[in-house]
């Protein structure tokens, strides 16, 4: 059993970029909204990384930068976490900030039927 850690790659997503780049990207990406004031968002951007989630990239969105985003996704707290596919939609993410049930709530995700994205 190899025990290397792998870290996911990030990416920052704004309302100018983020249709666009979301769209275009291959695999899996797990869309996080974030706030610079929020403790959990804190401790999410410093461990989601290293999780070893089933997906292909993190794409931050500071949710009090980047409202358009906020309302399009309707965020009504932070953080909060959605999963893109191939450019489609597979929703929200509703588990606690640990690895297991984040696991398990991709797999969750990605079996629901996709949509456009919001």
């Amino acid at each position: 059993m190899d025990n290397e850690l792998s870290i996911v790659p990030s990416l920052e997503l704004t309302d100018l970029d983020a249709d666009r780049r979301l769209l275009s990207l291959p695999g899996v990406s797990l869309l996080v909204f974030t706030g610079e004031g929020c403790a959990s968002c804190r401790w999410a951007r410093g461990q989601l990384p290293a999780f070893g989630l089933p997906v292909d990239r993190l794409c931050w969105v500071d949710a009090g930068r980047n409202g358009g985003l906020v309302q399009r996704y309707e965020v009504f707290h932070l953080p909060a976490l959605f999963l893109v596919r191939d450019g489609r939609f597979h929703g929200a993410l509703h588990a606690p900030l640990r690895a297991e049930p984040l696991v398990a709530a991709v797999h969750d995700g990605l079996s629901r039927p996709a949509e456009e994205l919001p």
